[in-house]
């Protein structure tokens, strides 16, 4: 009774919020029912890490310095002197350990990176495996693809501003990476290697991730926003070949409005991923290691955040050089992006493309093996047969299992086709008319719609 009376009342009032303010002219477009199920809200998921990312960003850079310049304060103190310490470091030693609620914001800032790089996979995947990139959404997956591209690049961007030996370290290797990039690599050169000092390189990084690549992303952003809205979301995958991939403007008419119902639904989870990113950044704050040029301090480890351990691991395998591997990630890169013309087969279910789900269930194990190796031994070099040994398991037994499931789904399928037919020579199914006329119904009776 209560809710009844709440959902007419709030229609009410935003009825008349909607006249006076115009809101219909530049809302998003309303969704079908089915679609308020969190797994068809990933994308929005990952905006709604990006607008934190954008808030908690501008407020540290009320605060960050982005320069090598020593400086001689409290905060450079090591083994009880007081020493120099870069701007950078010493600016974010100033948030972590002096500004209150300060750890909690670079914390914060920190895991939101992480949580949006792996929404951004979540989201990657499921449109994957629901081929949703397919007609006539061709576009929509390639900028999304190019979206996940650039906050990779944010965060290796973002890596280094805390100027701590492990980020510098790490931020040379893949800019050795970087450089090997086929046409791209000689370009870049110049572009991220400014004069070839820490300060260059920290001015160029830190540009890049505070202006360029957020602008990139905003653009991107406005892009794939605009094709969702012309072609709305996509339909549940199906194995029919004939499926419809647009909803008609009628449908439309009768979906759930974005204002205020789909932006309520939204808010309700962006309130519950802050709490969960607070909660985690509050448990377990971020430690800040020690700055770039710090003798006193042990050797510190190579080693880049978790969503690059597989590259940098890949690179470990012996007879994998620098080339080799940036150029299988190009390969790798080119076959997300080129999807939709690889894959043309007009069926959506997982089950009707055998051939990509285990090419993605492969990438997936790939990178998830590769990624906990790299933690658990960065650096350390591997030989030919070990990598052998722990990936080939991985493909075998991927290739097993999607066969096993795609032969016992053609065999059902292939069953309930002759099930159909039988049914449908059955007498008595149809109608009987005149001889020379169809029935006069035209359509199956009740008992021919049970058959199928």
């Amino acid at each position: 009774m209560f809710d009844r009376w709440f959902n007419r009342t709030l229609n009410r009032t935003w009825g008349f919020i909607e006249d006076r303010a115009g809101i219909p002219k530049w809302a998003l477009r309303p969704q079908p029912a089915f679609t308020f199920k969190p797994s068809y809200w990933t994308g929005a998921f990952v905006v709604t890490a990006f607008l934190y990312q954008v808030v908690s960003g501008l407020l540290l850079l009320l605060y960050y310095q982005p320069s090598v310049n020593p400086t001689y304060t409290a905060c450079g103190q090591v083994a009880g002197q007081l020493s120099s310490s870069p701007a950078a470091w010493c600016s974010t030693s100033y948030i972590v350990n002096s500004l209150p609620m300060g750890s909690l914001l670079l914390s914060s800032h920190l895991y939101g990176s992480y949580a949006m790089i792996f929404l951004a996979i979540v989201h990657f995947y499921r449109g994957y495996y629901l081929g949703v990139y397919k007609a006539p959404r061709e576009f929509s997956w390639m900028v999304g693809t190019l979206l996940m591209l650039t906050t990779l690049g944010m965060g290796f961007t973002g890596y280094i501003l805390p100027y701590t030996q492990i980020s510098y370290n790490a931020t040379q290797v893949g800019l050795v990476l970087a450089l090997r990039l086929p046409t791209f690599g000689t370009l870049l050169g110049p572009f991220i290697l400014a004069d070839g000092t820490g300060q260059g390189l920290l001015s160029r990084m830190f540009a890049a991730h505070v202006v360029l690549l957020p602008l990139a992303l905003g653009a991107l952003l406005y892009a794939h926003i605009s094709l969702f809205e012309a072609h709305g979301i996509a339909p549940p995958a199906s194995s029919d070949p004939v499926q419809r991939r647009r909803f008609t403007a009628k449908e439309d008419e009768s979906g759930v409005p974005f204002w205020p119902h789909i932006f309520f639904y939204m808010t309700k989870w962006a309130l519950l991923y802050l709490g969960l990113l607070f909660g985690i950044a509050a448990l377990w704050p971020w430690q800040l290691p020690t700055y770039v040029g710090n003798t006193a301090a042990p050797q510190a480890v190579t080693e880049p955040d978790w969503y690059f351990l597989w590259l940098f691991k890949m690179v470990d395998f012996q007879g994998i050089t620098p080339v080799l591997a940036i150029g299988i990630t190009t390969a790798v890169i080119l076959y997300v992006l080129l999807l939709p013309f690889l894959d043309r087969s007009p069926r959506t279910h997982p089950r009707d493309r055998p051939l990509f789900l285990f090419i993605g269930n492969s990438l997936m194990g790939f990178f998830i093996l590769m990624t906990v190796w790299g933690g658990l031994t960065p650096g350390l070099a591997i030989p030919p047969d070990q990598v052998a040994l722990r990936i080939a398991p991985i493909v075998a037994v991927n290739a097993v299992v999607v066969s096993w499931f795609y032969l016992r789904y053609r065999a059902s399928y292939r069953a309930r086709l002759e099930a159909r037919e039988r049914a449908l020579r059955l007498p008595g199914i149809y109608a009987v008319a005149p001889a020379g006329r169809p029935s006069s119904a035209g359509r199956p009776t009740a008992a021919g719609a049970g058959g199928h």
